[in-house]
Protein backbone atom coordinates (compact mmCIF):
# COMPACT_ATOMS: atom_id res chain seq x y z
CA UNK A 1 0.00 0.00 0.00
CA UNK A 2 2.91 2.33 0.69
CA UNK A 3 3.96 2.21 -2.95
CA UNK A 4 0.49 3.31 -4.12
CA UNK A 5 0.45 6.17 -1.61
CA UNK A 6 3.82 7.39 -2.84
CA UNK A 7 2.70 7.14 -6.46
CA UNK A 8 -0.48 9.11 -5.76
CA UNK A 9 1.54 11.75 -3.92
CA UNK A 10 4.05 12.15 -6.74
CA UNK A 11 1.28 12.46 -9.31
CA UNK A 12 -0.61 14.96 -7.19
CA UNK A 13 2.45 17.17 -6.76
CA UNK A 14 3.50 16.88 -10.42
CA UNK A 15 0.06 17.81 -11.75
CA UNK A 16 -0.37 20.59 -9.19
CA UNK A 17 2.98 22.16 -10.14
CA UNK A 18 2.31 21.73 -13.88
CA UNK A 19 -0.94 23.65 -13.44
CA UNK A 20 0.77 26.39 -11.44
CA UNK A 21 -1.23 25.64 -8.31
CA UNK A 22 0.00 25.88 -4.73
CA UNK A 23 -0.86 23.56 -1.87
CA UNK A 24 -2.92 26.49 -0.59
CA UNK A 25 -5.09 26.34 -3.73
CA UNK A 26 -5.80 22.68 -3.03
CA UNK A 27 -6.45 23.40 0.66
CA UNK A 28 -9.04 26.04 -0.24
CA UNK A 29 -10.71 23.85 -2.87
CA UNK A 30 -11.05 20.86 -0.53
CA UNK A 31 -11.44 22.61 2.81
CA UNK A 32 -8.68 20.55 4.42
CA UNK A 33 -5.45 21.46 6.21
CA UNK A 34 -2.18 22.14 4.44
CA UNK A 35 -0.54 19.36 6.47
CA UNK A 36 -3.12 16.89 5.11
CA UNK A 37 -2.26 17.84 1.52
CA UNK A 38 1.46 17.68 2.34
CA UNK A 39 1.04 14.23 3.88
CA UNK A 40 -0.72 12.99 0.73
CA UNK A 41 2.03 14.41 -1.50
CA UNK A 42 4.67 12.75 0.68
CA UNK A 43 2.89 9.37 0.66
CA UNK A 44 2.30 9.48 4.42
CA UNK A 45 -1.47 9.11 4.32
CA UNK A 46 -4.05 7.21 2.31
CA UNK A 47 -6.88 9.52 1.25
CA UNK A 48 -10.38 8.12 0.78
CA UNK A 49 -11.83 7.62 -2.68
CA UNK A 50 -14.00 10.66 -2.05
CA UNK A 51 -10.93 12.78 -1.31
CA UNK A 52 -9.12 11.46 -4.39
CA UNK A 53 -12.16 12.41 -6.46
CA UNK A 54 -12.21 15.92 -4.95
CA UNK A 55 -8.47 16.31 -5.58
CA UNK A 56 -8.92 15.31 -9.20
CA UNK A 57 -11.78 17.76 -9.64
CA UNK A 58 -9.77 20.60 -8.05
CA UNK A 59 -6.89 19.83 -10.44
CA UNK A 60 -9.15 19.42 -13.47
CA UNK A 61 -8.05 15.85 -14.16
CA UNK A 62 -9.61 12.41 -13.83
CA UNK A 63 -9.15 10.31 -10.70
CA UNK A 64 -7.44 7.79 -12.96
CA UNK A 65 -4.79 10.38 -13.81
CA UNK A 66 -3.90 10.75 -10.12
CA UNK A 67 -3.68 7.00 -9.61
CA UNK A 68 -1.53 6.14 -12.65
Amino acid sequence: MQKESAKLGKNLKRIRVEKGMSQGDIVRALGVSRSFVSNIENGKTNPTLSTISKLAKALGVSSDELLK
